[in-house]
């Protein structure tokens, strides 16, 4: 695909950030870890300093992920090799192209579950991108139903996520067994991608030195690899090949031998996530009362021990049937 003309990334994020916290909500932003939270901070920091969020002075911006927060410290740390042109000029000018007033770090669980307790519009960014695992699932949960808050993309949503699922539409998803409302405003950033695009790609490939024998395109969806693997053709004179999943080719003798059909991914119904959700609830469910059979026969097992490992025992059990109450 082509990322179109780059755009103004940081008066867009302005924008969604102004009507969300004029509404009185948050920007949940997803995204992973490693680039892509460093990128954010950059433009916030831009947005920060030109003031381009008005009436919210000051706004805080919380980053929820520990991985996030490791990979943020090394880039500080490595500036030099992680930084671009324009942002080695403002570490010589003394400026922190990645930080500001306002940013706050959570690594521990608390420290993140503290988050949604403060009713101040701010911006989450957490991990992971595509809302597969993680801390986001959980700010999902507190965000994705009410209407003053913003669930904003800001990378590619691979086809099966929860993050895709959300970008196409879903007015309702299930996270941690609940079932979720739709109700916030669900959007992205067009053109933010820590890959090539078409052009980018066919820049790249005019650049190598022999023609190679034979390309395959292997990676994106169905209905982007074939056109691009003809664009290669047209553009460079090159011998592309667009393989199925499945498809088995000969490198040696240059030679496909088997070429695989399309096969779409099935999608499981609702009926069969219900029943595979079950089943691993029975089967959770079952450990733990085998884990408490292991206790009881512990404590039978205990009589006549020493007063003082007795005493211990009985504290052990009752504070963990406080922390689970």
């Amino acid at each position: 695909r082509s990322h179109g003309p780059r755009t103004a990334y940081a008066e867009d994020l302005a924008a969604v950030i102004q009507r969300t916290f004029d509404r009185g909500g948050n920007v949940v932003i997803p995204s992973f870890a490693v680039g892509r939270t460093q990128e954010m901070l950059y433009f916030i920091r831009q947005i920060k300093q030109q003031g381009l969020v008005t009436g919210h002075d000051g706004f805080e911006v919380y980053v929820d992920s520990p991985l996030a927060v490791s990979a943020t410290t090394i880039y500080n740390e490595h500036n030099m090799d992680c930084f671009d042109e324009e942002a080695h000029e403002l570490v010589s000018r003394g400026i922190n192209p990645i930080a500001f007033n306002g940013l706050k770090l959570a690594i521990t669980s608390d420290e993140s579950k503290a988050i949604n307790l403060d009713t101040k519009p701010k911006v989450i960014i957490s991990a992971s991108g595509m809302c597969e695992a993680g801390r986001i699932k959980h700010h999902l949960k507190h965000n994705l139903w009410r209407p003053d808050s913003t669930i904003l993309f800001v990378g590619y949503q691979a086809v099966g996520t929860l993050g895709r699922a959300l970008l196409d539409g879903a007015e309702e998803v299930k996270l941690f067994g609940e079932s979720i409302a739709v109700k916030a405003e669900v959007t992205n950033l067009p053109g933010i991608s820590g890959h090539a695009d078409r052009e980018g790609l066919i820049d790249w490939a005019s650049k190598l030195g022999a023609k190679p024998k034979k390309v395959f395109v292997v990676h994106g969806d169905d209905e982007v690899v074939g056109p691009f693997a003809e664009l290669l053709k047209e553009q460079l004179g090159w011998d592309t090949y667009a393989p199925y999943s499945g498809t088995v080719y000969d490198l040696t003798n240059n030679e496909c031998l088997y070429e695989a059909e399309p096969k779409p991914i099935a999608r499981k119904s609702e009926e069969q996530k219900k029943s595979e959700g079950a089943i691993r609830a029975e089967t959770i469910y079952g450990h733990l009362l085998e884990a408490l059979n292991h206790l009881i026969s512990l404590v039978k097992r205990s009589e006549g021990r020493p007063n003082k490992e007795l005493k211990r025992l009985s504290g052990d059990i009752e504070e963990l049937v406080r922390k689970y109450e």
